[in-house]
């Protein structure tokens, strides 16, 4: 490619890498029977592999480092059965009081402590021969509903579904008598139904297919993204659970890979199989044609692939392993879609041969366009230069669109889902609401507080306790805080406080700022005295409060990646800077509509959300990420191809007009069927997917028509031949990236 002040740096190189791809191409092509049973061995080997010693995914939300993890050592130091994850086993009698089953409950309780990785079972009702008191706020004030804490050395969501057998037996003679029993915390959500998204895949493999038929004319060139793309995920998928053999990765990883999988796998091949078709067309023969393809399209497909991988790692910079590791998740079946795109497709496009437009549902249309200069001009081409003549009115009617879609980003609220959310066919959900009714909505997310008096004398700690039990009384927004009560060694006061809202609201949040970072340090000011608030709540707020603070980084990272990829790829200052800012408005906008669904309510019930939720704390990160990996598939596209006639013409104008024309149907159908596949994960059981489902979906849509349609021919015209204008320095010392050119 030539650069933007008329050098040719780095020619032999990039011929030598087109050179590369097109041998590969017409490899695969020529030998197809190979490659397409490589593939096949892989797709049952892996699968085969995965369901005999495949690893389990659970939600981890641990950070060392914080002061909810230093909280629960201190406890695991002083007072092992009061650490490690604690899930609730609620039970209600709507009969009579649970006193006439505390026989079966004791059952249950002694049971339940025998089952590897238990570290404690608190009875709610104990016998009047045990010596422990009964635990404060376990059993409700009418008697009927009770819940029995138990303490896991682990996890209990990586203990896969079958350790669910053990517990289940264990609460039989409760369930026996005819008493209600219920899971709630991690507990419940390891006894959730196991995420299916068959439904899901097939409504957004269904309009895919209507897609593809009327883009392409052809059942045959139809079909071919579609197989290509369900190998690649399901081998990406089979890879990501023998990594989980070793990694821990959150429950949502596998639903997050199978969307970013089917959408990129989908668009990869469908740029390759249009660039095939129209070579088909132009004269070559099939294995011209498809080494030709994968020398162009398959550039684009590689860079692309490679940006949205790269934008993905990006989130390691958050420092947060359970955010890197969904972007390595998200990053896997990328991959796995960038390899069947470039080997699969040609394979596949070998064994049809001329025959891919044999089926017909309508004449094939070629890959479109005039040519510069030309004077037969398409619609997209008249289109274009409508947006030539009046450039402003197109700039500022897709900003007016944009900034009302983004309207409710202001208000947004990040926090964690709690169980209260969820569908009332989820155990976690029904045990959420029994605790609600019998104690309050503020039970289901307690704070343990963790006061270590270790370095205090112990003349001193008595009036400690005192000054802590004075502090900890009448705290706004607590509905209880228990007296402080101390460890067997007396190293350490353990209390339990408890909100008068959801677990989710923000009246929890108040409290646990306040809490942290007032109540506890002045009560032991000048003591030596260290005070934590932990537990799965404190821990969830931990986690909220770092990823709002690294939010700004990341989208510092990778805006400065996408901006440095554009800048090497197409050699424009102003271009680079366009694409950034664009992909910022559009990510905006499905921020936007995600606050407005979720957050606002608006439609939220509609999707299946009971009430209004905030947004789980690291769905605009993800978000962020996957979305600029995205839009660079549309962005190297259509720029590509408006540089390319740049190069030839010198015409800005015309240039743009040529590069929307030869791409817009494409784009379109691209943009289509990617929409329906995550709108299609809406209908999913998990909020999160929901949220993450509806914000792709919105960001694809408005990225694919406003973004592309709109404002980037604007820009463009505006900017005129300035876009392309990169100083010397700069260009000597940046590599030469080609993509779309024949080299």
């Amino acid at each position: 490619m030539t650069s933007s002040n008329g050098g040719r740096a780095d020619a032999a190189p990039t011929a030598d890498r087109v050179r590369g791809l097109r041998a590969l191409g017409e490899w695969c092509a020529r030998h197809f029977v190979v490659v397409i049973v490589l593939w096949l061995v892989a797709l049952a080997g892996l699968h085969v592999l995965q369901n005999t010693v495949g690893g389990t995914y659970s939600d981890d939300f641990s950070l060392p480092g914080t002061q909810s993890h230093q909280g629960l050592e201190v406890l695991s130091a002083h007072a092992p059965s009061t650490g490690g994850i604690s899930a609730q086993i609620v039970m209600h009698d709507a009969q009579g009081p649970l006193t006439d089953v505390e026989d079966q409950v004791g059952q249950a309780v002694a049971s339940l402590q025998k089952l590897p990785h238990v570290l404690a079972a608190v009875d709610p009702l104990p016998s009047p021969s045990q010596t422990s008191p009964p635990p404060a706020g376990a059993v409700s004030a009418d008697g009927k509903t009770a819940y029995i804490t138990v303490r896991f050395d682990t996890n209990p969501t990586s203990l896969g579904h079958s350790y669910l057998t053990g517990i289940d037996d264990a609460v039989a003679p409760v369930r026996a008598a005819g008493v209600q029993v219920e899971y709630g915390g991690p507990l419940g959500e390891l006894a959730r139904p196991k995420a299916g998204d068959l439904t899901s895949e097939g409504i957004g493999f269904a309009v895919a297919i209507v897609v593809l038929l009327i883009g392409f004319g052809s059942v045959i060139a139809a079909g071919l993204p579609l197989v290509t793309a369900l190998i690649s995920v399901i081998v990406g998928l089979s890879c990501l659970s023998l990594l989980a053999i070793a990694f821990t990765f959150a429950s949502v990883s596998p639903t997050l890979a199978t969307m970013i999988g089917l959408g990129v796998g989908i668009d990869y091949a469908l740029f390759l199989i249009t660039r095939h078709r129209q070579k088909l067309i132009d004269g070559d023969d099939p294995v011209t044609g498809a080494g030709r393809a994968v020398a162009t399209s398959g550039r684009a497909v590689l860079v692309s692939g490679c940006t949205v991988v790269v934008a993905l790692a990006g989130l390691y910079v958050s420092r947060v392993s359970f955010i890197g590791k969904l972007g390595a998740a998200a990053a896997v079946t990328v991959v796995t879609a960038v390899l069947g795109a470039l080997t699969l497709v040609p394979a596949l496009l070998g064994l049809v041969g001329r025959r891919i437009d044999r089926l017909q549902v309508r004449p094939p249309v070629a890959e479109g366009g005039s040519a510069p200069g030309s004077m037969e001009k398409g619609g997209w081409h008249r289109y274009a230069q409508r947006v030539e003549h009046r450039p402003w009115w197109f700039l500022v009617g897709g900003l007016v669109v944009v900034g009302i879609l983004a309207i409710p980003l202001f208000s947004i609220r990040l926090g964690h889902i709690d169980d209260g959310a969820d569908p009332t066919s989820f155990t976690d959900r029904r045990a959420f609401d029994l605790i609600s009714q019998g104690f309050g909505p503020g039970a289901n997310g307690p704070l343990t507080v963790v006061v270590d008096q270790s370095a205090v004398p112990s003349a001193d700690r008595a009036a400690l306790a005192g000054k802590l039990q004075t502090a900890l009384t009448g705290v706004p927004d607590a509905a209880s805080i228990s007296p402080l009560q101390p460890t067997s060694d007396g190293q350490v006061l353990i209390g339990t406080a408890i909100s008068t809202g959801r677990p989710q609201d923000a009246t929890t949040t108040r409290l646990f700022n306040h809490l942290k970072d007032d109540v506890l340090p002045q009560a032991v000011a000048g003591t030596g005295a260290e005070t934590y608030l932990t537990g799965t709540t404190a821990a969830q707020e931990d986690f909220l409060e770092l990823i709002a603070a690294r939010l700004p980084l990341i989208i510092a990272v990778v805006v400065g990646l996408a901006f440095l990829i554009i800048l090497m790829v197409f050699r424009g200052l102003l271009v680079a800077v366009k694409a950034a800012v664009l992909n910022l408005l559009s990510i905006a906008a499905s921020y936007g509509v995600v606050v407005a669904v979720f957050q606002w309510g608006w439609g939220g019930p509609a999707l299946g959300v009971s009430g209004k939720v905030p947004i789980e704390s690291y769905v605009p990160m993800m978000m962020f990420a996957i979305v600029f990996g995205l839009s660079m598939d549309y962005e190297v596209f259509l720029l590509s191809r408006v540089h390319e006639a740049w190069l030839r013409t010198r015409d800005s104008k015309g240039s743009v007009a040529h590069g929307l024309e030869i791409t817009a149907r494409v784009i379109t159908c691209a943009a289509l069927i990617m929409v329906s596949v995550f709108a299609a994960f809406i209908l999913s059981n998990n909020i999160v997917v929901k949220m993450l489902g509806l914000g792709l979906a919105v960001s694809v849509l408005v990225d694919a028509t406003v973004v592309r349609l709109l404002l980037v021919p604007a820009v463009m015209t505006l900017l005129g031949r300035h876009a392309w204008w990169l100083p010397r320095w700069l260009d000597r010392i940046m590599p030469h990236v080609d993509t779309e050119g024949e080299a």
